[in-house]
């Protein structure tokens, strides 16, 4: 007596997306085909999801997928809405209980540096990633407060990185131009979508049949914090799923955000965090001036150019002021007093905003091992922390 395999069902429609994705575009990697196809997937059971992830996707140059990629998720998501621009209040208005998926092409030219002021739409998209953050209005005609709805799934396409609070919430895709030999097959809506729409509405049937088990869903997450927020709904589907789904859902999850990590880009202050804590190779303080020199030095480093003069004393106490670092009168042997800075007041802000980049154990002591420090800080003065003196 033959038992038979038990069906697939949920897999199967993974497995079918799955295939679908890589026949139309040539991704940049499994993981990313992988990310991309079950945040096509949640976006079917957004009823019962805390956090409405969302899907970036981002590339160098023109020619490199970008749109294409988009045209198969608007083909396969769940009630896609797609723009190329639009206004606040249309957005707005188009935020249901059960929303569309909104996505958004050529995003460079709402948020590229070119783009102009858009903070209000950045703020509705911001917003929208976590639920129960409704926009407030005032309704004149009827002299009463309107809530209004944020929380939609969201994915933009676009030349270039966009906003980091952006990218911050969502699965980011760094797409590139096809090398020779790789290949996919041309996209015609009018012939192709309609079956994946038929792929879309069994993905619809599948998950809207399991909200409840869905939503009650603690999934073990491999990434922390705002990543695990944002993934969190991808690896209940593929928790969901079974069948090989869930060690791919994890191994994709720890992948691209380690990649968003290294290729996102960090604010003044962490920039600055990291800078200093080269600056201060084999010091335990730091003049004001000497410090400032040292970054200034830095090979691409922004601090020569920052502001009209460079990196003033002024703006570098503002920055640091906001880590809770001051700079304080220390006594330096052989130079007397000066205003300056302590590595230890620098510790605290270092393992909580930037503890990737941690020197080595040399680098703490001094050593000396070929590095942009040390090329930075050859020939400059040591400067030590008197003992007992401050």
């Amino acid at each position: 007596m033959t038992t038979t395999p038990a069906p697939l069902a949920g897999a199967d429609l993974l497995n079918r997306l799955h295939a679908a994705l890589t026949r139309y575009v040539v991704m940049p990697s499994e993981h990313a085909t992988d990310g991309v196809v079950l945040w096509i997937a949640a976006s079917h059971a957004q009823p019962a999801w805390a956090h409405a992830p969302r899907l970036v996707i981002r590339a160098p140059e023109r020619r490199c997928g970008k749109s294409r990629l988009l045209d198969i998720v608007e083909a396969t998501c769940h009630n896609p809405l797609i723009t190329v621009n639009a206004s606040p209040a249309a957005v707005y208005r188009s935020v249901t209980a059960d929303p569309p998926v909104l996505l958004v092409d050529e995003a460079d030219t709402i948020f590229g540096p070119k783009a102009g002021d858009h903070e209000d739409l950045r703020g509705l998209y911001n917003a929208g990633h976590q639920r129960g953050r409704p926009a407030l209005r005032y309704d004149a005609s009827t002299q009463q407060v309107v809530t209004i709805p944020t929380f939609a799934m969201a994915a933009f396409a676009g030349i270039g990185a966009m906003p980091d609070t952006i990218e911050d919430r969502a699965v980011v895709i760094h797409m590139r131009r096809r090398a020779p030999g790789e290949k996919a097959a041309p996209y015609r809506s009018r012939r192709d979508r309609a079956p994946l729409r038929v792929l879309a509405d069994g993905l619809t049937e599948w998950l809207r049949a399991d909200l409840d088990t869905l939503e009650k869903a603690e999934p073990r997450m491999p990434v922390e914090d705002r990543a695990a927020d944002t993934w969190e709904p991808l690896v209940a589907v593929a928790d969901h799923a079974g069948h090989g789904w869930p060690d791919r859902a994890r191994a994709a999850a720890v992948a691209l955000t380690q990649q968003a990590a290294d290729t996102g880009e960090k604010s003044d202050g962490v920039r600055l965090l990291v800078d200093c804590r080269a600056a201060f190779s084999g010091a335990f303080a730091l003049p004001t001036t000497e410090l400032l020199k040292r970054l200034r030095a830095m090979p691409e480093s922004p601090w020569g150019e920052y502001g009209p003069t460079g990196l003033s004393a002024m703006k570098l106490g503002s920055l640091l002021r906001e880590y809770d670092i001051r700079s304080t009168t220390i006594r330096f042997p052989g130079a007397g007093q000066a205003k300056g800075y302590q590595r230890a007041d620098f510790a605290d802000a270092w393992g909580r905003y930037c503890p990737d980049s941690s020197p080595s154990e040399a680098d703490e002591a001094g050593g000396s091992r070929p590095s942009r420090t040390s090329l930075i800080t050859a020939g400059q003065p040591r400067y030590g922390l008197k003992p007992g003196t401050a």
